[in-house]
This record gives C-alpha cells, structure tokens and sequence, in this order.
C-alpha cells in the first residue's frame, strides 16, 4: 500500500490551503514528548562563583549547607539553591517538574518514588532535584503550595522534604478548597517549621519568584504538563527527557540504558521510532478502522469514529476542545458536513486529541474528560456538549461544568472518576498529540485518506468549502475505482 510521508502528501489547491491556515488556532510545531535532547539545561549549569553564591543567597535561594540525611537518604541543596535527594555526587541527576495538586504527581511520589527511592537513590546511582511546576489554570491552589514548601524550605532541607511529603498526601483534603492556607500552616508545623518564621515567609516577594523561575525554567525545556522529568547525565552533559507519572519499569529501563551508556526513549516516542520512514501510521491504516468488538465505539487503532467504516473516504480529525475555531467547526460545519457526507455512509470521521496546553490550558483535562465519556459510550454527546459550553468549563468553574456534563450525559460518575485518573487515558490523549506533532501546526487539522493517498487539510473551512473539496476527493475516488 503506497502512502506519502506528510510532508510530501498531496494538497488542497493553495489558494484553499491559505483560507484553511488562516482559520486555524496556530501553534508552533510540537517536540515529541520525551524525545532525546543532548544539550544544555537550566539545571545543569555550571556551580556558581562565591559572587554568584552570595547573590544567589541574597534573592532568596537557600543556602546549600552540609548534606544531611533523612530516612537514611542523603538531602541537601545543589549549587544552584534546589532541594534534592540522593548522593550529591550521584551519576545522574534527575530533575522532577512537579504540581503538589497533580493527581498524576501524588501517585508518581506516592506509589512510585519509594521504589526508585530503593533501588536507586539509596544505591547513589541517583539522586532527584524537586522544581515547583504549578500549573494553576488547572490547580489554583498548587503555586499557594509552591509557596509554602518553599517558606518551609527556609528553615532547613529536612522541613522541605517532610512538607513535600505532606502535601501529597494530604492533596485529597486541601485541593478543592477556596482557601488552603490554614491547612497549609498545620502541615508546615508537622514538617518541623516554626511557626512565626514560616507566617513571616508567605509575604514574602523572592519565594513567590523563586516559583514563577522554577516554572519558567521548565517551560523553557518545553514541559507543558505534569509530572516531567530531566534526566542529566553528570559525566557527559546529555539529557533525556520523560513525560508523565510513568510506571517504575520505565525508569528502570531508563537508569539501565543510560548506566549501559545509551540514550534512553520515551514509551510514546519509542512507539513512534520503530515506523519506518514513509510508513503509515497506526491511525491511518485502513484494517485499524474496523470497529473494536470489546470497544464498541472505538477502532482498532483506539480512536472513536462515526460513519460508515467501509466509505469511500476517511477524514481523520485533529482537535482541541479550547480551541474556537474547532468550536466553530463542531458547531456550525460539522452537522453540514454529516448530512452530506458521513450519514450518507460517504464518509468515515475519526477524532483524535490535540490538545494545545501551552494557548488553551483547561485543553487537557477536557480531552481526558472526553475519553472517559467514551469509555461509556459516549464520546460523541460529550465532544458536542464540551463545545457548546466551551466558555463556561474553560476556567476556575471547570470542574462544576463537567459534573453537570456528565449529568447530562447519565454516565456513571465514580467510572467517570475513575478513569479520568487512570495513567492510561493520560497516555493516550498524549500519544494523539504525539501522533500528530509531526504536522500538525494549528487546530483543527483534518487528514482525509482515499485510494491510498493523503490529504492535510489544515483549519476550519465554511462548510461550502469543505463540502467542494470533499466532492472533489469523492468524485477522484469514486473515479478510480
């Protein structure tokens, strides 16, 4: 079966092409998540002069001090003033971008970090650098929490990591709150912090910049979402980076490839390196279109679909429930385009996620949300009711909307839960993104397949436009055969 590389696909007419771009949320084009980078990083500079130590120590960062131990693990501070555990001359550094109100976070330290805490900092083959990462579109109250980890931080590395700990697991009390702070102070006592000495801290401007650095130093790398973590190898200055509160097997797969001297690869990214250049992806093979018989809905290839899955023509949908050009396409083109084209059983529609983060932040856990809906068969009521009430869920009322989406949809809500904090639908609205990183450089993108060719139709068409173009791919298929 031929199939065109993207780059190389056949296109729309230009004139087309440009009033598709111009339609289209625009977003630079995607690093793959996790893929190799050997290149400097902001952690890993070089130890600062004594200058650079003192004015370090003046804009707030604390002092790094003797390595201390707690639980029998080494802690202390690095050059650069940030908590770590492990042997301070550990062979590798792994640098954590964490949210302490991520789900994803709390099971990463809560299920996952005292495995790797065994087996490999205590072995010093290891040690782990914390970096604030809140992301407060999604967590309001995760930077009040930088904020007093960080004050509890001032009064010595032991405090921290204690408080670090608590805020953890302690997240299902504090998270939901208007107001956190008072149990924030009761935390901070348990840690060992003193009382009036951690008040005093909270007002004060170096710790709330301290956060806003650590955040932009891991934006910087190209982190968008949490936990993500920077593998640095001290020896020779390479690093690698992971996305997402893997399973212990793949860090320990890392750490064996990297002490074996190789270059360790995300799970997604791995998957997507064994294609060989020119082959098609999953996606777009026409035998994973078949319906999953244990997932009515889906396809073999995990996508949700509609249509009839033996039409002449497949669109392949790239989408971003933030995103008000694929709002407007969902809303005001989409039922055109189904009654000419998809209820006629001329052509097959396929979503997959792409959520852009870093332009519509409340794009993630709408994507999740969607997935989970689906899981009940009803992926489709919830794609439509997400965009109709695009304004009211993408904000600090995110979570009130979505109950009442799923009230609507009369989904089981404890499976809804369930699911959407599930390790898998995370990875496999972050496999979409990857999938489509490649090409896709704006929302929405549609991909039609027919007779073993490709088309990128990259925004939001009229629906006069997109029913010509269409016609005309219909009619070049229907030619052929």
């Amino acid at each position: 079966m031929f199939f065109c590389p993207i780059s190389r696909w056949k296109g729309i007419p230009l004139l087309i092409g440009l009033l598709f771009i111009l339609t289209a949320c625009q977003t630079p084009i995607l690093q793959a998540p996790g893929a190799a980078v050997v290149a400097p990083t902001a952690p890993a500079t070089p130890a600062p002069t004594p200058e650079e130590a003192a004015g370090a120590e003046a804009a707030g960062a604390p002092s790094t001090g003797e390595q201390e131990t707690l639980d029998g693990i080494p802690v202390g501070f690095t050059a650069e003033g940030y908590p770590y555990r492990g042997n301070a001359d550990a062979p590798v550094t792994v640098y954590e971008y964490s949210d302490y109100q991520c789900p994803f976070c709390q099971r990463h330290v809560l299920q996952t970090e005292p495995a790797l805490a065994a087996s490999f900092v205590r072995t010093g083959q290891a040690k782990f650098v914390f970096r604030d990462f809140p992301l407060d579109s999604l967590h309001p109250n995760a930077t009040p929490a930088s904020i007093a980890a960080n004050c509890v931080m001032e009064q010595g590395i032991a405090p921290f990591w204690r408080m670090h700990d608590l805020l953890f697991r302690t997240q299902d009390e504090w998270a939901s709150l208007p107001d956190a702070a008072d149990v924030f102070v009761r935390l901070a006592g348990e840690a060992g912090a003193e009382a009036a000495a951690y008040t005093a801290c909270l007002t004060d401007s170096t710790i709330a910049d301290r956060v806003k650095a650590s955040l932009s130093e891991g934006e910087a790398l190209g982190f968008t979402g949490t936990p993500s973590f920077n593998f640095f190898v001290e020896a020779t200055g390479d690093a690698y980076q992971l996305v997402g509160a893997q399973p212990y097997d793949t860090f320990n797969t890392w750490f064996t490839t990297i002490a074996e001297g190789g270059a360790p690869v995300d799970p997604a990214a791995a998957q997507a390196q064994q294609q060989e250049p020119g082959e098609i992806p999953q996606w777009a093979v026409p035998e994973n279109w078949a319906d999953d018989p244990e997932r009515p809905g889906t396809n073999l290839a995990g996508d949700f679909w509609r249509g009839n899955p033996d039409a002449l023509v497949t669109v392949i949908e790239f989408s971003d429930f933030q995103c008000p050009f694929c709002q407007r396409h969902t809303l005001e083109t989409q039922p055109i385009l189904d009654e000419q084209f998809v209820d006629t059983g001329d052509v097959m529609w396929i979503f997959k996620h792409f959520p852009v983060q870093s332009s519509h932040p409340y794009a993630f856990p709408a994507a999740i949300f969607a997935q989970c809906a689906g899981e009940q068969g009803k992926f489709w009521e919830a794609h439509e009711l997400l965009f109709q009430r695009m304004n009211e869920w993408a904000g600090a009322n995110q979570e009130t909307v979505f109950g009442e989406i799923a009230a609507e949809l009369v989904v089981d809500s404890e499976a809804l839960a369930n699911c959407r904090a599930d390790e898998a639908t995370l990875q496999k609205v972050q496999a979409d993104l990857m999938e489509g990183s490649q090409f896709v450089q704006g929302t929405p993108t549609f991909v039609v397949i027919y007779n073993n060719q490709g088309r990128l139709i990259p925004g939001a068409l009229p629906a006069d436009q997109f029913s010509e173009a269409l016609n005309k791919l219909l009619a070049e298929a229907k030619g052929d055969k």
